[in-house]
């Protein structure tokens, strides 16, 4: 199969370059349910091999059990070919009463438990045990993970330790990574990022980070990878069922007749659903990429495929024509 790179978009002005589709490791690292090492190799290898060439990791992610098999999969592949990015801001420790499954939504067991730590020293160790999952000397881009959960001001303070990183070379980009939209217009405006990872707050269904997060990163010459376009998985079917999920918990009566909606405008202009998510995100010039969490080789290419639908651009016009997506996130307005 060709292994040549997905069409890829500038970052910024970090002098990298993303595949407009990224490769979400979380779910590598037992999201939910199991996935065996084979079925997370597999799914690594495939994304290779259909050219996408970003992949996404953290600490969370399994207590590490992401970033082993992440670096494992892409050990026989030029290290120079492929971009990496991890997390910061959740040490993983011994868990002095381990439990036979972690109690943070991986299905793995809890003999580890994450501390929060956004300080200096938190953010060196936090990496440093990163790359030694990994197995790589280094990553590409680190991202400040889930500040706004633990306290106020926390965001900051992992940026002046990451900056101090770049500063250094240890890596090539700096970021936050949430699904909170609170802090970033700030930190954009201060300068502190050269990319913000937001989930779920720029969809198809739901358009809020356009004003509050991505006219802000396009201001200040930044980036943004768009994660969870399907709303964890609202939009991840043609037709959105009656008990389709939205941000990890049951979508409301509401959200489902607007899914809805969206879908029947879809099906009218020969595209679907989750076809139209992926290239609604990819619609915006501040978004580098999009990250979508792969869990085998057939979800891989599952993903690649809708990727790669040509969405006709009359569908956009008629969405904000029907009030469901704001014109300026079609380029419309």
């Amino acid at each position: 199969m060709n292994q040549l790179p997905l069409t890829t978009r500038s970052l910024g002005s970090t002098g990298l370059r993303l595949t407009e589709i990224a490769f979400g490791a979380a779910s590598i690292g037992n999201l939910y349910r199991a996935a065996t090492d084979d079925e997370a190799s597999d799914a690594v290898e495939r994304a290779y091999e259909r050219g996408i060439r970003y992949f996404d990791t953290a600490p969370h992610y399994g207590l590490g059990l992401s970033e082993r098999r992440l670096g494992r999969a892409l050990a026989g592949y030029p290290r120079h070919e492929y971009v990496i990015s991890t997390k910061v801001g959740r040490l993983l420790t011994p868990n002095p009463q381990p439990t036979p499954r972690d109690t943070d939504g991986f299905d793995v067991p809890g003999d580890l438990l994450r501390v929060w730590d956004f300080s200096r020293d938190g953010v060196r160790r936090s990496l440093d045990d990163s790359l030694l999952r990994l197995g790589t000397d280094h990553v590409e881009i680190v991202y400040a993970h889930d500040p706004d959960q633990f306290r106020a001001g926390a965001a900051r303070d992992a940026l002046e330790a990451l900056a101090e990183l770049r500063a250094q070379g240890v890596v090539r980009a700096i970021g936050v990574g949430t699904n909170s939209v609170d802090e970033l217009s700030d930190l954009f405006r201060d300068g502190l990022l050269d990319v913000a990872m937001l989930a779920g707050r720029y969809t198809l269904l739901e358009n809020g980070g356009l004003r509050t997060v991505l006219e802000p990163a396009l201001a200040a010459g930044a980036g943004i990878v768009v994660v969870g376009v399907y709303n964890t998985g609202l939009l991840s079917t043609a037709w959105p069922a009656s008990d389709a999920r939205y941000d990890y918990g049951q979508a409301p009566p509401d959200l489902i007749a607007r899914a809805r909606q969206l879908a029947v405008v879809c099906e009218r202009h020969g595209t679907t659903l989750p076809e139209a998510a992926i290239a609604f995100a990819l619609l915006h010039p501040a978004v580098s990429s999009v990250a979508i969490g792969m869990r085998s080789a057939e979800q891989v290419d599952s993903n690649v495929g809708r990727y790669e639908h040509a969405v006709p651009n009359e569908l956009w016009a008629d969405l904000v024509d029907a009030q469901l997506i704001e014109p300026a996130a079609a380029g419309l307005g």
